[in-house]
């Protein structure tokens, strides 16, 4: 049983000592050990490190000796058995000056340790292991980072010295989860990536890396990791010998080519609760039983129903229809299959993958924020990075935004298609289950005709999300120096457009809108400039700040600032027609009045006692 602290540091020296206690300050569960008899308060005397180390060396998670490396070495040595189980060993020098990794760099935590004591000291860490030197995957410890269980046709030593020494490596994904994603976007340039074992063209290759439900066994050397992914539903003959259906079950797995280790869960009717077999099946594996009511199941289409069941139990399904409520996915790997075991008994099963890692085609509506790539949102960038299919309205995305696309993505201006023409290119991408970005300008809410989109893909029954970004007038704020809510000014924002080919509700009218002499943010009106000024004159004064911003964030950005009453003319004399953006108001530039937020009179839940000003 390990120990209450996780981290023993052994240190003999005076320099030593203080080191520790430096790192124990940061560090939680921290013990330190010395062979020193006039030791400060809170450090724990040895009589030996020998003696110390033979009762106590898988006790602790990691051991960090600080003094001399041969120490370390000769003290361990009598004691280290296998990397997968051997404690993270490290040796750091009592000026502080480089700490090292000596054993379970990876699988036992060795080198992350000694970066975080190295980082606490102000040291360096000395990681001496190829894949970190090399800033690559560590294959060994990648799938314990992911819940991934790993199995490797060849000896995994045999797989990781292909991959340090930069073999041509496939890279298979299965399935879609965060661990795939960032393999995506992490993966060395000698890794290519696929997404259908077909596809891979395999004597171009020394390693395939699967991330996978399935078992490949292909002429190189595979290493597959398997997410928890398989839902298997069952039914059986009551006392069901519980050897014979394990048997039975690896045996289907391996005809359809599926990982034993990729199970999540088993389920079945709930008569079926007490089921012997089925919950030491679940026991033996480590996973879940679930049972779900005869109504829950007739609740579910599947594509065998069976009215002998129906009669028997009142379902007209088992297997297939708890696989498919404890996967939830619409589909099925395997559908029910009919099994006599040895001793005669009967069982069914069915197998369904997680809907949640299915690799399926869906769309992206992605707000590219105001133009400068710097400022897309991170899961747009996320997703621009992983899209197989982008389209972007040039006239109004930059295409630099593009520039994030990965290695064969198929990159789309739509400036000169019609919806039709867009639609069918993202309709064929879609029946190949790729990702699909459509990329907005700003905030796809606002102004960005994504309705007919969405009314399309609803049609259609094409999956889709939207991404948010930031719009041009939260740029314009930025650009401007201003906050567009001033108390006791103005605390309302409008965000509207002039009326030109698109014509305006009538309660919406400029006019109307001018009422109220909120901070008003003007789109798509720079051609009809002289109305729009004419129309804001009836209620706002002359006088009023007014801001005329040409792409804003762009490389060619253009601010103009002056008066209501000179908008038309600012608009004119520089040959504004498209992609500006008007604000009219008086918290332009405002730097009056001050908002009870932080005044030291103003109590709220977060402050409730006065404070003076200092």
């Amino acid at each position: 049983m390990k120990q209450t602290s996780h981290i023993a540091i052994i240190a003999s020296t005076d320099r030593a000592l203080v080191l520790a206690g430096t790192i124990r300050q940061s560090l939680p569960d921290v013990a330190i050990f010395s062979t020193r008899k006039d030791i400060p308060a809170g450090v724990i005397s040895i009589d030996t490190i020998g003696s110390f180390l033979e009762e106590n060396f898988n006790q602790y998670n990691a051991f960090l000796f600080i003094g001399a490396l041969g120490i370390c070495v000769r003290s361990i040595a009598p004691y280290i058995k296998d990397k997968n189980t051997d404690p993270a060993i490290l040796n750091m020098d009592d000026h502080g000056y480089f700490v090292q990794p000596v054993l379970s760099g990876h699988t036992g935590g060795a080198n992350t340790l000694a970066r975080q004591v190295a980082h606490i000291l102000g040291a360096q860490a000395v990681i001496t292991t190829s894949s970190d030197l090399q800033d690559i995957w560590a294959l060994d410890t990648l799938g314990k980072q992911y819940a991934w269980k790993t199995a490797a046709t060849a000896p995994l030593n045999t797989v990781i010295s292909l991959f340090v020494n930069n073999r041509p490596t496939a890279l298979l994904l299965d399935v879609k989860a965060e661990g795939t994603i960032w393999l995506e976007k992490t993966k060395p340039d000698f890794v290519t990536v696929f997404y259908n074992i077909n596809d891979i063209p395999l004597e171009q290759f020394d390693l395939l890396i699967a991330v996978t439900f399935r078992k490949y066994a292909v002429a190189i050397p595979v290493l597959h990791y398997h997410p928890a992914a398989l839902h298997i539903g069952m039914g059986c003959s009551r006392d069901i010998e519980a050897d014979l259906l394990e048997v039975s079950v690896l045996e289907q797995l391996q005809q359809q080519g599926l990982a034993a280790e990729a199970v999540k869960s088993i389920a079945s009717i709930d008569i079926k609760h007490d089921e012997k077999a089925f919950i030491a099946l679940a026991d033996k594996w480590q996973i879940p039983f679930y049972t779900y009511t005869a109504a829950a199941l007739n609740e579910c289409e599947v594509p065998n129903p069976s009215p002998v069941v129906k009669d028997k139990l009142d379902v007209y399904s088992v297997s297939e229809a708890s696989a498919h409520l404890s996967s939830g996915n619409d589909g099925w790997l395997v559908e029910k299959q009919k099994i006599t075991v040895s001793s005669g008994k009967k069982h069914t099963i069915a197998v369904a993958l997680d809907a949640a890692l299915e690799r399926r085609a869906q769309v992206a509506i992605v707000g590219a924020g105001p133009g400068d790539p710097a400022l897309v949102a991170v899961r747009g960038k996320e997703l621009l990075e992983s899209a197989d299919l982008i389209l972007y309205a040039g006239s109004l995305v930059p295409e630099e935004l593009t520039h994030y696309a990965k290695e064969g993505a198929v990159v789309r201006n739509s400036a000169s298609m019609t919806l039709e023409e867009q639609i069918s290119l993202m309709e064929e991408h879609y029946a190949k289950g790729h990702l699909i970005v459509r990329l907005q300008s700003g905030d796809p809410s606002i102004y960005g005709a994504i309705q007919e989109q969405m009314t399309i893909f609803d049609e259609k029954g094409m999956d889709y999300f939207i991404v948010p970004g930031i719009s041009s007038f939260q740029a314009a704020a930025a650009v401007l120096k201003s906050e567009f809510t001033i108390p006791e000014v103005v605390q309302t924002i409008i965000l509207t457009r002039g009326e030109g080919n698109t014509p305006l509700p009538e309660h919406e009218k400029l006019q109307e809108m001018a009422r109220h002499r909120a901070t008003m943010c003007i789109f798509l009106s720079a051609t009809i400039a002289k109305n729009v000024q004419a129309q804001l004159l009836e209620h706002y004064p002359p006088e009023t700040p007014v801001a005329v911003l040409y792409r804003v964030t762009w490389k060619d950005e253009r601010v103009f600032t002056g008066q209501l009453q000179e908008l038309a003319a600012i608009i004119r004399s520089n040959k504004l027609t498209r992609t500006a953006l008007i604000i009219v108001g008086a918290a332009i530039g405002a730097r009056k009045n001050r908002s009870h937020l932080y005044n030291p009179e103003w109590k709220h839940i977060f402050r409730n006692q006065k404070t003076k000003n200092l």
